[in-house]
């Protein structure tokens, strides 16, 4: 892989020399600063990177507003980002992250764990790399008999330009993170778009992605006002994040999403209006738990809300038999 490293430190950038080379198979360009990087992005004989490690406490323009201006550029709206940083603070953590980082690593690190970091790097390019391709193929094939390429139904997908929402390996990453930290307040819920299988089938991929993105844009507005990160994690599920001790009223923000759905009318391809509703799960606390436990917190509140849409689709097949029996 391609990497840029970017820290003010001399010393920690002859680390970083010395790690990547150590590690093998790598290639680093260094950058001391925020505005030395952006200079070298801007370059037209620049690589394309295929990863960023940037550190937060930089003079004149931070790791936090370089990672947002890097999320700016459309080549590297999807290039991973390791922050690298001394600083483990909360609120410097939820900056982070709700600026675009992908994981947050904590300095001193041992060669061993940015081994580990760069290899699920590399599996999150080469995931992306194909997800990206089916939805452009889709999007190309406009009539006669090219193959439609569909995005798998348990895949997460990214999704660009919606406030407060990160990719769900970023959402994994930060709620690691937030194990290590302090968690008070902290809950997690998720919704699931009712009948997704339905859906997913329908669609090509293009179609597909665009309804996510439509769905979370809204989830999105309606939790407009509260600290919160939400992410896709498929299976048209959307996980979200909380803080400050919200404990929200799932009912009542199922009924606000799915009163903005009806009124924001999504079509397909083809001009057809879609019926797109979502079910919402239980909250999950997430006080003084263990990585593992938090883990399971953000799998429980997932499921929670799959089951619930699950458990609507049965209710309503019910009522319709009962109503053809009676």
């Amino acid at each position: 892989m391609k990497i840029l490293a970017v820290d003010d430190d001399p010393i920690i950038l002859e680390l970083l020399g010395q790690f990547v080379e150590a590690i093998g198979e790598h290639e680093l360009t260094m950058a001391t600063c925020g505005r030395d990087a952006l200079e070298q992005l801007q370059d037209a004989n620049s690589p394309d990177f295929d990863c960023f490690l940037i550190d937060i406490q930089m003079p004149e323009m931070d790791g936090v507003e370089l990672t947002q201006r890097i999320r700016s550029m459309k080549r590297f709206v999807d290039t991973p980002i390791l922050m690298l940083t001394a600083m483990s603070a909360k609120r410097y953590v939820d900056a982070a992250f709700a600026a675009g980082a992908t994981d947050y690593v904590n300095k001193p690190f041992e060669v061993s764990e940015l081994k580990a970091r760069l290899s699920l790097v590399e599996g999150i390019v080469d995931a992306r790399r194909v997800n990206t391709n089916k939805i452009f193929a889709a999007k190309a094939a406009v009539t006669g008999d090219s193959p439609v390429q569909q995005l798998e139904l348990h895949e997460p997908i990214s999704i660009y330009d919606v406030e407060n929402v990160i990719d769900y390996t970023a959402m994994q990453n930060y709620v690691a993170q937030l194990s290590r930290t302090t968690m008070f307040g902290s809950a997690t819920f998720a919704f699931t778009i009712r009948k997704i299988d339905e859906h997913h089938m329908a669609m090509s991929a293009f179609e597909y992605s665009s309804m996510i993105s439509d769905v979370a844009e809204i989830i999105s507005d309606t939790l407009a006002g509260r600290q919160f990160l939400m992410a896709y994690a498929g299976n048209g599920t959307f996980v979200c994040v909380t803080e400050s001790g919200w404990r929200p009223d799932m009912e009542a923000l199922m009924d606000e999403i799915n009163l903005s759905l009806s009124q924001t009318e999504l079509y397909n391809n083809a001009g057809e209006l879609l019926y797109v509703r979502v079910s919402a799960g239980e909250p999950v606390r997430l006080i003084w738990q263990s990585e593992q436990t938090v883990m399971e917190a953000l799998s429980k509140a997932h499921a929670s809300a799959e089951a619930a849409s699950a458990a609507y689709e049965r209710a309503q097949d019910g009522f319709w038999l009962g109503e053809r029996l009676a």
